[in-house]
């Protein structure tokens, strides 16, 4: 039976779309420097002006058409001082965007053939582009809940092993969702939490977990569901409930037990970013990875020179 494409065509880009796009290293360095230097254009820092600058024929570096000065557009980025191509670069982050649930670093070696620690590597850098400290857009409807990550709590060499803590909050009606790992869930973290991602005037929807008490006043509605008593869903309409942010803890438990088994807390931050990430940009298809290719040169830092050791540019173009 052929199912209908679900995605509509203006938000596909599939693999043959990624193939004919960046067939090689080249196309690659081309589509970095348009994004970071459209056109060419960037600043000299030994003209002190704005300049055009043309690619240096076998090096993937780019040279003031005035004083010859050398940039490089991947000085900055993620991709700074590493040996591996440019276009492997690119097709992980292409799965990493094309998957629901994420995908490991064992698979990107198997397809790939780059090292394990490699792989790992790139996704440790690729995830540091994908944290974001913005407040949920509001005032809004917003389910609040928390989840403890890390499997039953067990005693290890008579040390406990307590799971790990997470604060999420999620819009409704196609919002975006914030999670956040916390050292606990008392009262003061929740009400930080809440405070610093949650703008006033929204109204808040919870479980009947006693830290909550206190967060309604002048700056929130709060409406609790009595989970204790198996109560779910209530309300006139059915509108008290938080099954939103339930449903997202349950891809990410679901993910990360199912794709990378086990995280430590040290890391768990940004495999969290790496769900929000998505889960934020859903409604984008398979666009997801133009926005986290975006967010390489979003986030680079100003364009550096080229080692002064290098050699010099030829004074031909290309």
């Amino acid at each position: 039976m052929n199912r209908r494409q679900t995605i509509p065509k203006h938000l596909r880009y599939t693999i043959n779309d990624f193939n004919r796009q960046f067939p090689d290293d080249n196309a690659c360095i081309e589509h970095l420097k348009e994004q970071r230097f459209p056109g060419g254009i960037v600043f000299c820092g030994k003209c002190q002006q704005e300049q055009k600058h043309h690619r240096i024929n076998g090096r993937p570096v780019y040279a003031c058409n005035v004083c010859l000065t050398q940039v490089s557009p991947m000085a900055g980025t993620i991709f700074e001082h590493s040996s591996t191509s440019l276009r492997l670069w690119y097709y992980a982050m292409y799965l990493m965007a094309s998957t629901r649930c994420g995908i490991s670093a064992k698979q990107i070696q198997r397809e790939t053939g780059v090292t394990y620690k490699t792989a790992w590597r790139m996704f440790k850098q690729i995830r540091s582009l994908l944290g974001s400290d913005d407040k949920l857009e509001g005032p809004a409807t917003v389910e609040i809940d928390e989840m403890y990550f890390g499997g039953r709590t067990k005693r290890i060499n008579m040390i406990e092993k307590p799971k790990t803590p997470v604060l999420g909050a999620v819009e409704r009606k196609g919002g975006r969702v914030i999670a956040r790992v916390a050292a606990d869930t008392k009262k003061p973290t929740l009400h930080g939490f809440i405070k610093e991602y949650v703008l006033p005037g929204s109204v808040l929807f919870t479980d009947d977990y006693p830290a909550y008490d206190g967060i309604e006043g002048p700056n929130y509605r709060h409406y609790r569901v009595r989970h204790s008593g198996r109560v779910y869903v209530t309300g006139s309409r059915g509108q008290i409930h938080t099954q939103t942010i339930e449903g997202f803890w349950s891809l990410v438990k679901r993910g990360l037990a199912g794709v990378y088994h086990n995280v430590s807390t040290k890391y768990l931050q940004t495999y969290l970013d790496e769900y929000c990430f998505r889960y934020n940009r859903r409604e984008m298809g398979n666009l997801i990875f133009t926005s986290m290719l975006r967010r390489v040169s979003e986030l680079a830092s100003r364009p550096a020179l080229v080692p002064a050791q290098m050699k010099p540019a030829p004074t031909d173009a290309f």
